[in-house]
């Protein structure tokens, strides 16, 4: 891998189709997947040198002719700058001759995908794709680094009061947050009500002081969720992830 294996591999997903990018995408970001859905193959292909162990699975029954299609791939597979992106082929035909293209002649890393009516099938065979692939690498969640988001900030009551932090990242194990001015906050503490603000959302949840850094002059604190937490808190963390991290990405892509 040409990236810190640590972080994985990123997917994306081109010319998603409507099941691709409303159920397929959530449901692969749900399992901590780094997926993205992107409509410009050519602002893609430029993206690809910067990310150049990425995943691209193409909806070939979209965007593109077939012609247009193998070129784009062709050239993608044939460059130095990119020959590492693994690419996978999504497809709603079952015409044999083209899943032979491009399984046999070129030898496509990440499969051939057959869209099924059953997006849950579907899901499966990516989740295995995936795991081949070795997606995640050595990471286990996926995080979003928040901290020059000010719309994003944690609650914790400290002595019938709230204090307010600002989040500097995030995932379902927990997250980092500063504040103005230092809580000192001991180790070990448990809060019992915890408001995290994710923009416009606004969740509920339990956690326990891990411990501390400085970074800089101020001082960071780690807080895990504790094992009490509802599963519906760590699904809307989920989805604000895949959700911040798409935008950064459409950010990078223009």
């Amino acid at each position: 891998m040409t990236e810190n294996n640590s972080l994985g591999r990123k997917a994306f997903f081109l010319h998603p189709s409507v099941i691709i990018q409303n159920q397929i995408v959530s449901e692969l970001a749900q399992e901590e997947f780094e997926v993205y859905t992107v409509k410009d193959e050519t602002k893609l292909r430029r993206l690809l040198k910067k990310y150049p162990d990425s995943i691209v699975f193409a909806n070939i029954n979209d965007g593109m002719k077939e012609k247009a299609w193998e070129e784009w791939i062709r050239g993608v597979m044939g460059s130095s700058e990119t020959a590492g992106v693994g690419i996978g082929i999504l497809a709603y035909g079952s015409d044999e001759a083209i899943r032979r293209k491009y399984t046999e002649q070129f030898k496509v890393q990440c499969g051939f995908t057959l869209m099924k009516s059953d997006a849950n099938e579907v899901v499966k065979q990516l989740i295995t794709i995936l795991n081949s692939a070795n997606a995640k690498g050595r990471r286990k969640y996926i995080r979003a680094l928040t901290e020059n988001e000010t719309n994003v900030t944690v609650n914790l009551p400290i002595n019938g009061t709230y204090v307010i932090g600002l989040i500097k990242d995030i995932s379902v194990v927990g997250f980092s947050c500063t504040f103005k001015e230092d809580p000192n906050l001991a180790k070990n503490s448990l809060f019992n009500d915890i408001q995290i603000r994710l923009q416009t959302q606004l969740l509920k949840a339990e956690g326990i002081v891990f411990g501390s850094r400085m970074d800089g002059g101020q001082k960071t604190y780690v807080i895990l969720f504790t094992q009490r937490v509802d599963p519906s808190l760590r699904t809307r963390i989920r989805k604000y992830i895949q959700s911040y991290l798409q935008s950064k990405m459409d950010g990078e892509l223009k």
